[in-house]
């Protein structure tokens, strides 16, 4: 590691982001802000769904849900685009009560001039689930979220007696652009990351792949022992160990902010270790 040069924390350190390139902008500014050199290869694409038909019959009958359900700024982005196609306004929303994973979520539908009802303390599936146990009985909800992705919310509110309809907005995809790029600075010790971000289990399992670590990560491993594997929260740690990775840092409050904050204390620590 790379001593600090100046009083920003995380002057020296690089660190690789692997957002989706239209979504790496948060996060790569707020590490730059703090001194890093960010360095940004994505481990996921957003592609739209396989077909748009079960979202559009959904759409077009939202009069019969009374609740929405969105994980995701990208659900929010890939839902608002298919409503404006429909000629469908806030108007035609305003019956329905919001439920968003997390404070990015809310914010992107509430900057839509709709207000969320519902947005858990943690921003996990099973606490959406928890925030909304007492809500959905008898009701009818619309979940629409990325092709894959968990099935808690949908498991867990049928049997607390929703009616849920579980509809595909986007879906993610391996940026196959990446492979060579992601190989090639892992291997290259002078320019090798001090930290690698995972955002979500999505970039965990992409970058496995990237690197044709199919199943144990040991391909993965190779190169990246001295590197620090933040994790943006429980969910994206568990699938990180899953393939055989360590989690060396994970944000307390899972967000993009908490995430940058989890790096500047593993940071902080590394270099304590490195003094004595």
């Amino acid at each position: 590691m790379r001593s600090e040069t100046n009083n920003r924390p995380l002057s020296g350190i690089r660190v690789l982001v692997g957002r989706a390139r239209h979504q790496a902008s948060a996060l790569s500014s707020g590490l730059r802000k703090l001194g890093a050199q960010v360095i940004e290869i994505p481990f996921i694409e957003i592609r739209k769904p396989r077909s748009y038909k079960p979202l559009y019959a959904a759409l077009k009958n939202l009069r019969e849900y009374d609740w929405l359900i969105l994980t995701s700024v990208n659900g929010v982005e890939a839902l608002w685009e298919r409503l404006k196609k429909l000629g469908i306004g806030n108007r035609g929303l305003r019956h329905l009560k919001f439920a968003a994973i997390g404070p990015a979520t809310k914010k992107a539908i509430e900057q839509r001039g709709l207000r969320v009802q519902v947005m858990p303390k943690e921003y996990v599936a099973e606490s959406v689930v928890a925030s909304l146990q007492r809500r959905v009985k008898g009701k009818r909800v619309l979940l629409a979220r990325a092709r894959v992705a968990r099935d808690v919310i949908p498991r867990e509110l049928r049997r607390l007696g929703a009616t849920i309809d579980v509809v595909e907005a986007y879906e993610t995809a391996l940026p196959r652009a990446s492979r060579e790029r992601l190989r090639a600075l892992l291997k290259n010790s002078k320019r090798r990351p001090d930290v690698i971000t995972f955002t979500s289990s999505s970039t965990v399992r992409n970058f496995v792949a990237l690197l044709g670590a199919r199943k144990s990560g040991r391909v993965a491993r190779v190169h990246t022992d001295t590197i620090c594997f933040a994790s943006i929260g429980p969910v994206t740690s568990s699938t990180l160990r899953e393939h055989g990775l360590r989690v060396d840092t994970e944000a307390k409050a899972y967000t993009i902010p908490g995430l940058i904050q989890a790096i500047v204390m593993w940071t902080k620590s590394a270099r304590g270790k490195s003094i004595t």
